[in-house]
C-alpha cells in the first residue's frame, strides 16, 4: 500500500474502501447537514477524486441537500449502519471519505473548517474542559 492509498472500514467490518492518490482537501464541515448526519459538532472529511475509489460490501443510500443547498447521497454500511462517505452532487467527479472511519485516523491533517458559523460547542472548541486520556474515572 503506497502512502498515496486510503483506506476504511465500517463499524463491523461488512464494508470497507479504498481510495488513490493524494487528498484534493482536508476539512472539518460544521454545515447542519454534517452535523445531523454525523450526530457531532462537525465532520471530519478527506476529499479524493472518485475514479480511485472502490468500495466492498453492501452499502445503503441516502440523497438530501448538503450544507451547499445541492443534493449530497451520504453512504452506509447496510449492516451496522456506519457513515462511510458521501458524494457530492455540487462535485461529481469527488468522492468524500468520513476521516472517522480510516483504517489510520492519523493521516487526517485538516486544512481548513468550513461552515463555521454553525459551529457550537459541541465541538469543545473554546470550552475549559477536564479531559482524559482514556475513560473518565
Amino acid at each position: 500500500m503506497s502512502d498515496q492509498t486510503w483506506t476504511g472500514a465500517c463499524l463491523c467490518g461488512s464494508v470497507c474502501y479504498a481510495a488513490e492518490g493524494a487528498p484534493l482537501a482536508s476539512l472539518i464541515c460544521h454545515c447542519r447537514d454534517c452535523q445531523r448526519a454525523s450526530g457531532s459538532a462537525g465532520m471530519p472529511v478527506v476529499v479524493l477524486r472518485k475514479d480511485g475509489f472502490r468500495v466492498k460490501g453492501e452499502i445503503r443510500s441516502f440523497t438530501c441537500a448538503g450544507g451547499s443547498g445541492v443534493d449530497t447521497t451520504r453512504n452506509f454500511c447496510a449492516a451496522c449502519g456506519s457513515l462511510l462517505f458521501g458524494l457530492p452532487g455540487h462535485a461529481p467527479d469527488i468522492v468524500t471519505i468520513y476521516a472517522g472511519t480510516l483504517d489510520d485516523p492519523s493521516r487526517f491533517q485538516p486544512t481548513f473548517a468550513q461552515f463555521t458559523q454553525s459551529r457550537f460547542a459541541l465541538d469543545g472548541h473554546g470550552l475549559d474542559l477536564t479531559e482524559y486520556s482514556g475513560g473518565a474515572p
